[in-house]
């Protein structure tokens, strides 16, 4: 990775902030997405050009004398690399670094003006910010021309990429029965008119899906919902022929209407300021550009319903997902067989031919649309780096003398994989199977845990950080995250992490990663990830008639054995890991045969054996 000059970019933004009416003392480019998406439109991705820094999070600030960054320990490797000298590192999680709103109350005085673009930051940030700053006299502007832009002259097209249907074959709920669900939750909230704007939560209640952010198969558009209507903010001209069908838009008693995506304000401040509707039930996805439309006074602030809808896969979408993961765990096991044998020739693997191969492999699998998110391919300090993203000039060769990490996933039309492998083509130091072998603990021990139905998933991270926290080690990212079913690979609103959250808790239905690791900067990075179903769980007891659930994963890929010190696993952790690749060489093998792959099947079975 290498630094973008950004010095000319920011004397222009300058420019902008001082000039005419602006009269900004400084401006705010925010990594937050209101349509709740990792990743962006490379239209969108403003953050990224002002400052060089593209990590899917960070916010931006500018001042006529300053600009800082601030990202989390994900990325303090990526950003340091990526920024150049105009710019200053904030590193979020740090004792030492103080929040950005406290930053700019240092840095400004009384009667500052603060710029931000209304429509890239949610309500109630939005909002937030704005009460922190009034404490210290300092105030927060809209600005809905956004600045960056101005400054942007090449700044890619708004996407306009076709939007199909999805089959209830997959889905295994129309369009209409969801509607219905979310009029229920209406009904029993009291409201009249429901916002959603977060694009999977659209793409999923409509059963539709596009391509307008990559490897993510959304489509920039708002859905709302009265309890009489459905008013769908998209260009018809986007649609595939099927969509007229799929919506019954030429039905006579039709209930969706279509209509631009630019009239969406113009809608909602009609809708809103009808006497007929006097609770407008939004959520913390909205963007405050689209807030400001609704009367104050009918505004009601609410989780997304559907959030938590999709977040529990029913059988059909559980049915997909397992059949996609064998599939994808053919293709990681083919890459993994083949990388074994290159290497062992002595052949130059890199980063990135690596990564390009075993897009190769995935591609070769039935129902294929995409990755799921840009491969991280780190070999050996690279690993290191949490979300490592390779380019030409960090290339780096895969050899048997390091750590390999592996990062990847795909978009299949029956479901969304993530899965990640560590390990080594030659023989692994003792720290590096030490370390390997207490990540392992962390995922075996999360993997097998039983706990009540609706748990908040932060009460189950500790599990996986244990065996680290006793040696004083630790990891700088979440546990695991929600999975949507050829949607988002990061979806809301169930995780498994330190942050406290209001999600309900996890629930059966629901698809997570479970992914501990540990990063030495400079050496090596580990991770271990595999994505699991909660399932119900028949316990000895009952208590209260609460009921419990536990985890069934369904990434089935073998965990390398010669990274393993089964000396430091107990035998339960044994037990699990011997079950675990039973499970793999069953389920996975069959299909191994079924597609005559003989040779990955033999590679399977000697990879599987019991430890």
């Amino acid at each position: 990775m290498s630094c973008k000059p950004t010095g000319h970019l920011l004397k222009q933004l300058r420019a902008l902030m001082a000039g005419g009416d602006t009269n900004l003392q400084a401006y705010i480019v925010p990594t937050e997405d209101a349509h709740q998406s990792e990743y962006v439109a490379n239209c969108d991705k403003r953050r990224a050009f002002i400052s060089g820094f593209d990590g899917s999070a960070g916010t931006a600030i500018i001042t006529p004398g300053k600009a800082a960054l601030w990202t989390d320990g994900r990325y303090h490797l990526q950003a340091t690399t990526q920024m150049d000298e105009n710019w200053t590192l904030m590193k979020s999680g740090l004792a030492d670094t103080p929040s950005s709103e406290n930053w700019l109350k240092q840095e400004l005085g009384e009667n500052a003006r603060v710029g931000i673009d209304p429509y890239v930051i949610s309500a109630p940030r939005f909002l937030d910010l704005n009460k922190s700053l009034k404490s210290n006299k300092i105030q927060l502007t809209s600005v809905t021309c956004n600045l960056v832009d101005n400054v942007w002259k090449e700044r890619p097209e708004f996407p306009n990429n076709p939007i199909f249907p999805l089959a209830l074959e997959f889905t295994g709920e129309s369009w209409q029965d969801k509607v219905k669900r979310v009029r229920e939750e209406m009904e029993e909230k009291q409201c009249q008119l429901k916002i959603l704007s977060a694009l999977d939560s659209i793409a999923w209640t409509l059963n539709l899906r596009g391509s307008d952010i990559p490897f993510n198969p959304v489509f920039f558009s708002y859905l709302f919902l009265t309890r009489q209507r459905v008013f769908f903010f998209v260009e018809h001209s986007r649609f595939v022929p099927d969509i007229e069908q799929h919506l019954n838009l030429s039905c006579a008693d039709n209930k969706i209407i279509v209509l631009p995506y630019s009239q969406a304000e113009e809608k909602l401040r009609e809708l809103s300021t009808d006497p007929a509707i006097t609770k407008v039930w939004i959520s913390s996805d909205i963007s405050y550009g689209l807030y400001k439309c609704i009367p104050e006074e009918k505004t009601v602030i609410l989780p997304d319903c559907v959030q938590r809808m999709k977040a529990i896969k029913n059988e059909v979408e559980i049915d997909c997902m397992r059949r996609s993961h064998l599939r994808d765990a053919i293709a990681v096991c083919e890459y993994v067989r083949w990388l074994e044998e290159s290497v062992k020739r002595g052949e130059k693997v890199t980063e990135i031919s690596g990564a390009d191969k075993l897009e190769q492999f995935r591609k070769e699998q039935a129902h294929f649309v995409s990755l799921s998110f840009e491969t991280i391919s780190g070999s050996g300090p690279h690993g290191a780096i949490i979300h490592y993203r390779c380019t030409p000039e960090t290339d780096r060769a895969i050899t048997d003398k390091e750590l390999y990490l592996v990062d990847s996933g795909a978009q299949y039309t029956d479901g969304t994989t993530d899965i990640t492998r560590t390990v080594h083509l030659g023989q692994p130091s003792e720290k590096e199977i030490e370390m390997f072998t207490l990540v392992l603990k962390g995922h075996i021990s999360l993997a097998r845990i039983v706990f009540p139905d609706n748990v908040g998933g932060e009460r189950l991270d500790t599990l996986a950080r244990q065996p680290l926290w006793q040696v004083g080690l630790d990891y700088l990212h979440g546990t695991g995250h929600g999975v949507g079913m050829f949607l988002n690979v990061h979806e809301g609103p169930c995780g498994i992490g330190t942050r406290m959250r209001e999600d309900g808790g996890l629930s059966p239905g629901m698809i997570l990663s479970n992914e501990p690791g540990f990063y030495e900067d400079g050496s090596f990075g580990i991770r271990i990830e595999s994505l699991q179903l909660v399932v119900p769980k028949q316990t000895l007891y009952t208590f209260q008639d609460r009921k419990f659930v536990t985890f069934d994963p369904i990434t089935l890929v073998p965990i390398q054995r010669k990274l393993i010190n089964t000396h430091l696993l107990t035998g339960e952790e044994i037990a699990w890991l011997n079950e675990y690749h039973k499970t793999c060489l069953e389920r996975l093998g069959a299909l191994m045969k079924e597609q005559n792959r003989l040779k990955l099947y033999h590679w399977l079975v000697e990879n599987c054996q019991s430890v």
